[in-house]
């Protein structure tokens, strides 16, 4: 399985089971429906979503089979991941870009992690290079041959 990191678990709410979840996962649509497992702390302990809603800045969901506050407060803190494999998207996720080569007509490092901003998204790639993942930037993902196609910005490959 892979998992994919979409929020924590910061508590319940109220007495019935319901917890509240904080995610800024781009693909929430997709996840938080009745029937998706999502995998929480460590260990990774599978849950089934029953119910989701929205409540304030919160994804507020309960879990199949659980209708009790102390059936929960075991997760609270808990980070939240989904499988790779249970979700459908148009697109890619974030994960999928990390190991990526970058190149713009020279290949420029392979990418580390992704920085969030609340601008946008940054490719980190291990040579020290910060990209925005922006069209003005990103000129093509192509996973099948992992890589990246960048525009040359001044400054960006340039050594100092």
């Amino acid at each position: 399985m892979k998992y994919i990191y979409i929020g924590d678990l910061i508590n319940t709410h109220g007495i019935k089971g319901e917890v509240r979840i904080t995610s800024d996962f781009k693909y929430k649509d997709a996840v938080f429906k009745k029937g998706i497992p999502l995998y929480l702390g460590k260990r990774k302990e599978k849950e089934i979503i029953n119910t989701y809603r929205t409540h304030k800045n919160y994804d507020m969901v309960t879990f199949d089979g659980i209708d009790n506050i102390n059936d929960v407060i075991v997760y609270k803190g808990d980070a939240v991941y989904v499988n790779r494999n249970d979700i459908k998207i148009d697109g890619y996720f974030d994960e999928d870009l990390i190991g990526l080569d970058v190149y713009t007509n020279n290949f420029i490092g392979k990418v580390e992690y992704i920085l969030k901003s609340k601008a946008h998204d940054i490719l980190v790639l291990d040579t020290g290079k910060m990209i925005p993942n922006i069209s003005e930037f990103v000129k093509e993902i192509n996973l099948d041959d992992k890589k990246i196609m960048v525009e040359e910005v001044e400054g960006m490959t340039n050594e100092n």
